[in-house]
């Protein structure tokens, strides 16, 4: 099984850029699952598609695959993610967590081209 350890890739650190889905696929203000290379990672349309933001699909807090299915929203101008079992929250940007001494979770780029979705991976 493969697992995330808690880092976030700079925009222009990635070497990969993957090709993860049309924009459509992805629901409005919400998330959703893609699978790169075995890792889940978290894809959320925030806004209807003006920000988007992808993180590890595993809260570490009880180390199950669910934060793509998690609450979105925002902290002051902070976009973040709360688990929808135990209400973690964690930023979006950094993927520190907001409400609780827990480790961060992995953050990646992510762009939009010709209606497509890309999430950038350093390897």
């Amino acid at each position: 099984m493969n697992s995330l350890k808690s880092h976030q890739v700079a925009e222009t650190e990635p070497k990969v850029w993957y090709k993860a889905a049309k924009i459509h696929d992805f629901p409005m203000d919400g998330g959703a699952c893609v699978k790169y290379k075995g890792l889940q990672i978290a894809v959320f349309n925030f806004n209807t598609g003006k920000e988007w933001y992808a993180c590890q699909n595993l809260c570490p807090h009880k180390m199950q695959m669910i934060l793509s299915r998690g609450l979105t929203g925002s902290q002051g101008d902070e976009p973040k993610v709360a688990c929808p079992y135990h209400k973690k929250t964690f930023s979006l940007k950094s993927g520190v967590c907001l409400n609780d001494e827990i480790e961060a979770i992995s953050t990646f780029p992510v762009k939009v081209d010709d209606d497509y979705v890309y999430i950038g991976f350093s390897q």
